[in-house]
């Protein structure tokens, strides 16, 4: 199986940085993208940003534009999201997700139905 492992969530002040990992480990597979999702309390789980492995093509919520910047290590599949200017609308907790089978078009990287692998999640709460 495979397993996905978030860290670096926490407590920061509104305008803050935070820096999220998530790492791939156990059976090989082959990554086509790995993405960030985020749930707050009472609402639906949303996209937040993801990368084609191969090339590295980015996608952003318009919310995070600007703001936030997803990478990666590719010898390590490791991706990361680089989140500044944190405000309190961001406080939720952040899912890790993998896609190991191919998919075109813009939604095969926005919708969370097409990942295959799951982070635990990694709670980021950010104080006013």
């Amino acid at each position: 199986q495979v397993q996905l492992i978030e860290s670096g969530g926490g407590l920061v002040q509104a305008g803050g940085s935070l820096r999220l990992s998530c790492a791939a480990s156990g059976r090989p597979f082959t990554n086509y993208a790995m993405g960030w999702f985020r749930q707050a309390p009472g609402k639906e789980r949303e996209f937040v940003a993801a990368l084609r492995w191969s090339g590295g093509d980015t996608y952003y919520q318009d919310s995070v534009k600007g703001r936030f910047t997803v990478s990666r290590d590719d010898a390590e599949t490791t991706v990361y999201l680089q989140m500044n200017s944190l405000n309190p609308e961001d406080t939720a907790i952040y899912y890790c997700a993998a896609r190991g089978h191919y998919c075109s078009g813009n939604n095969c990287y926005t919708r969370s139905t097409h990942y295959d692998y799951w982070g635990q999640g990694t709670q980021v709460t950010v104080s006013s």
